[in-house]
């Protein structure tokens, strides 16, 4: 039994520290992950703390690994675990059945899995921790009280400081269609042999008060236009499909409303791209810094953000209204710079590390 319990435990403990340090990598793709639960659930109010949320979750589930695999306080932390899995299986259980999130970013964007694939995952983990958990009081550690200890504080300050890290300075593994060496033109292409997702037109009629469905082939034997009165029609998915490019929603507009995507990525020469959510003014000096370096090397300038009016107050360079979520998915750091040589990305930098990436380039 006692063997069982050290391979369950081990098996456990490197499962959870694996799922953390990959999340880890990128908290902010997760807290992103939970906005999209919290706005299907129509929790909107949550968004706000959830980077917070992703943080310390991510930091317990290294910690609880940790823990597990060296069997100190084992009952309390076997407590912990069992929650902790039983949220996680409701969420990719939700996410399966309900179809309303395709995958629920259990290992990030880098190991990705199908809702089913997560689901399954948490059932094996979920019988793995139930057995632990019922066989608590039978699980001993031969670390002294100190070592343990300090193993537990080292894995807390450093989750919580390779966190502190990425958010500051971008992940240190770039899983994103926006990583380097990618041509953003190829990634807005839908890959070849994708399969699009098949639905059916659907439409909804009144009948004696009450609404009915049916789809183009399953009219009703009585339909008449005086028995059944018009609601709505709509696409009905009945297979998902993967027909979604890399990148999506990327778009470049100019003060006229004018879509420039296309015509600035298909130039070609250095282009260097600043992307921001929501413009600060304290960014305006590097703006300036950026925008001197593009005219000492005869490359061009533009600016990318969600906030382009206010934007367009405060600096004298290009800027383009762009989508949010575009940007968030290139922008894991508020503000980002990118270098590219015509659609092909060949440097981004975090603001942090701006002034250092400009004085590389020059020399």
């Amino acid at each position: 039994m006692k063997t069982l319990l050290t391979i369950s435990r081990y098996i456990t403990g490197l499962l959870f520290i694996f799922s953390g340090l990959v999340k880890a990598n990128d908290p902010m793709g997760l807290s992103y992950k939970m906005q999209e639960f919290f706005e299907v659930w129509n929790m909107h109010w949550l968004n706000q703390v959830s980077l917070p949320l992703s943080i310390a979750m991510i930091a317990f589930e290294i910690i609880a690994g940790v823990a597990v695999i060296i069997g100190w306080k084992f009952r309390a932390f076997s407590w912990l675990l069992l929650l902790l899995i039983i949220f996680f299986t409701f969420l990719t259980g939700y996410a399966l059945l309900s179809g309303k999130i395709r995958e629920c970013g259990c290992f990030g964007n880098c190991f990705k899995l199908t809702a089913q694939d997560s689901f399954l995952k948490d059932i094996i983990l979920l019988l793995l921790i139930v057995f632990l958990f019922v066989n608590r009081n039978l699980v001993t550690y031969r670390l002294s009280i100190n070592m343990a200890i300090i193993s537990l504080v080292t894995a807390t300050l450093f989750s919580f400081g390779v966190q502190w890290y990425v958010l500051n300075h971008l992940p240190f593994v770039d899983c994103l269609p926006y990583k380097v060496g990618n041509n953003i033109i190829e990634e807005r292409k839908i890959p070849k042999g994708a399969i699009a997702d098949s639905t059916v037109i659907s439409f909804v009629y009144k009948k004696e008060g009450k609404e009915v469905e049916f789809d183009a082939d399953h009219f009703p034997a009585d339909f008449s236009d005086s028995l059944y009165q018009f609601v709505r029609r709509y696409d009905k998915l009945v297979r998902q499909g993967n027909a979604a490019p890399p990148i999506k929603d990327f778009v470049l507009i100019d003060p006229a409303n004018n879509d420039f995507t296309d015509a600035i990525l298909s130039d070609s020469g250095k282009l260097l791209i600043l992307f921001s959510q929501e413009w600060k003014t304290e960014w305006n000096k590097k703006v300036d810094a950026i925008a001197q370096y593009a005219n000492d090397h005869n490359a061009r300038f533009i600016i990318s953000t969600a906030s382009a009016e206010k934007a367009r107050q405060q600096v004298k360079v290009t800027v383009m209204q762009s989508d949010l979520v575009a940007i968030k998915t290139a922008a894991r750091v508020d503000p980002t710079l990118y270098l590219l040589d015509g659609a092909t990305i060949k440097g981004k930098w975090a603001y942090a590390d701006i002034d250092k990436a400009l004085n590389e380039l020059k020399k």
